[in-house]
């Protein structure tokens, strides 16, 4: 045979194995199923009518429940950051970093990787809707974190004071991969119909879908159409309507999602997951008499029951995980990156820690979990790092110790009414014996002794946006639009940065935001919607405090901004922006940093 025919056999083998490899990865890849993560904002475990809820209307949801395969068992944080936090990166809050709602702890660090990581790096398509909640700037915004298309608003909710100015739930600007762009309609609404305009426009690739509303977290705003039905009962069976109404608009929406998949023929090959962030927000009473818990104490911020068990109902019909059925397993939101990674067969890279388990196998009746699982609760609403035992959990099957004393039999004592501690001092030993093993880990990882950081001098972003609501301080949160409408003065006002380019750097402290321009002695021309009532303020100086650096400028006359030259050396810093009038400094509410060039 000549060299000619032996070349071209080779070429032609190699041709076909390109090939059949080509098809094997195309037939591997059109089973992927896609994931669809929804997660509602503050909705307790006792706040839909599938879990007993006499008074409100939630059918699309109680018809999925009716076909899902329900963790029964299964917890969050009960704050909604720690959860965000622990859910995208596999990690509890202490290892991670993220364990507050404010204060320089509501960010991702730089470099952790995702649960949007995961499924890109495995050939899925990423976009999330809604609310984010794990930092503003880069590196830690959505699309530094993995996630191919995202619309979210900034911060902790719509209308936020570092959110877009004048955004009240309806009509508003959302961020489209960063940038500002005008929306019409009611925040839920948009974040659905975005959702599936996504699916429309990527057809073809597996998709992974963050669904994650702000609603119903306060303010409590939704047509009235939705809250009618439920005034008559407020003050005598429930909180509010409203809230109430927006749960109802939730599941409205998804009825849609589901019309949408069964009629795109996605249904099936969708894994499709329905959960909540914490426990009730706005569904139970402080004194828990109004509202329904299911027969759990606590609610939204607090360490019993209430405050992190949520619900968490699964369905992928291909994959068999339907029927209607309740899995009583210990679970928990650092599990998700395993498990989905277990359903769809993802890679996950090695340098990726993980504190979760994988409970597939539970779901698919292959095995079950371990009988000892422990799951820790830690998080403190502080830029200091949470407490070793006072305001945690610690979970087992049976038991639930409490704030490092408290022991409840969770089995035979559901709400969580008679302590058990002095009865059970072995018990108490134990768990405490594992706390302390599992927070000596993380007290060693740079995530616990770090701040996460805003970089600046970055080519990913141009010109960061500071405010005073994810400074770091003494003084309490200060988070509405109308607080600094109003001329509210808060001393927080500390913000950890990286320099990644050394150079020339302007930084320009003002009261009001960019997109509403006012002079700092005075207020904007503008007030969108007629949302707030601008009151004067008068600061005399404004002073900045950075990288061994300390600047003052008077404030004068009709001045937007006091704005800084400064030359920066790469590394971590922090950054002190203050208004000062008279003896008094207070934090300054907007700062903007923006690169100027090489020193």
């Amino acid at each position: 045979m000549s060299p000619t025919k032996v070349s071209k056999r080779i070429l032609k083998s190699l041709f076909y194995i390109w090939v059949g490899l080509f098809a094997s990865d195309a037939f591997s890849q059109e089973q992927k199923p896609n994931v669809i993560l929804v997660m509602t904002d503050d909705q307790g475990i006792g706040d839909l009518a599938c879990h007993g809820n006499p008074w409100i209307k939630t059918p699309n949801i109680d018809k999925f429940y009716k076909q899902a395969v329900r963790m029964t068992d299964f917890h969050v944080s009960p704050m909604c950051t720690p959860t965000r936090a622990a859910l995208m990166t596999g990690r509890y809050p202490v290892n991670n970093g993220t364990w507050a709602t404010y204060k320089g702890r509501d960010a991702l660090a730089e470099g952790a990787l995702t649960m949007a990581d995961v499924f890109k790096q495995n050939g899925y398509k990423t976009a999330m809707f809604g609310k984010w909640h794990l930092g503003d700037n880069y590196p830690s915004r959505p699309t530094d974190s993995g996630f191919d298309v995202a619309v979210h608003h900034k911060a902790g909710g719509v209308g936020e004071l570092s959110d877009y100015w004048g955004n009240s739930y309806n009509d508003d600007v959302y961020y489209v991969n960063n940038e500002p762009q005008q929306f019409s309609g009611y925040c839920t609404d948009v974040w659905f119909q975005e959702a599936m305009q996504f699916m429309d426009k990527n057809k073809g690739a597996p998709f992974f879908l963050y669904l994650p509303t702000n609603a119903p977290h306060s303010p409590f705003i939704v047509d009235e159409k939705y809250a009618a039905p439920y005034q008559h009962l407020v003050g005598n069976k429930i909180v509010g309507a409203e809230f109430y109404g927006m749960i109802t608009n939730i599941d409205e929406n998804f009825g849609k999602l589901e019309a949408y998949l069964k009629e795109k023929k996605l249904a099936d090959n969708t894994i499709l997951i329905y959960m909540t962030d914490n426990g009730s927000g706005g569904g139970v009473s402080p004194d828990g008499k109004l509202g329904f818990n299911k027969g759990f104490r606590g609610k939204k911020g607090q360490r019993t029951e209430g405050g992190h068990r949520v619900p968490f109902f699964i369905r992928w019909k291909d994959g068999k995980i339907r029927g209607g059925k309740d899995l009583n397993e210990l679970t928990a939101h650092v599990d998700l990156i395993p498990t989905l990674a277990g359903l769809c067969k993802l890679e996950i890279p090695k340098e990726m820690k993980l504190d979760g388990v994988d409970f597939s196998p539970v779901l698919k009746k292959e095995g079950k979990l371990e009988d000892d699982r422990t799951v820790f609760v830690h998080n403190r609403q502080d830029w200091r790092t949470p407490y070793d035992t006072d305001q945690m959990a610690i979970l087992t099957e049976k038991w639930r110790l409490v704030n490092g004393k408290e022991l409840y039999d969770i089995e035979a004592d559901k709400h969580q009414d008679t302590d058990v501690a002095a009865a059970n001092k072995e018990v108490v030993e134990q768990l405490l014996a594992k706390n302390k093993l599992f927070l000596e880990g993380a007290k060693i990882g740079f995530e616990y002794q770090e701040f996460p950081v805003s970089i600046i001098g970055s080519e990913n972003q141009n010109e960061i946006k500071l405010t005073i609501q994810h400074a770091i301080g003494e003084d309490g949160g200060i988070w509405k639009p109308e607080q600094v409408a109003s001329g509210m003065k808060n001393r927080n006002n500390t913000h950890p940065i990286k320099v990644e380019k050394a150079g020339k750097y302007k930084i320009s402290c003002m009261r009001w935001p960019k997109e509403c321009p006012g002079p700092i002695l005075g207020v904007p021309e503008k007030n969108p919607k007629n949302l707030y009532e601008y009151k004067p303020m008068h600061p005399e100086k404004a002073r900045i405090q950075i990288a061994n650096q300390i600047k003052e400028q008077e404030i004068s006359g009709d001045t937007h901004s006091a704005d800084f030259i400064v030359n920066l050396d790469e590394g971590k810093t922090m950054l002190v922006t203050d208004f000062i009038e008279g003896d008094e400094a207070f934090g300054v509410y907007y700062t903007y940093i923006q690169y100027l060039g090489s020193k």
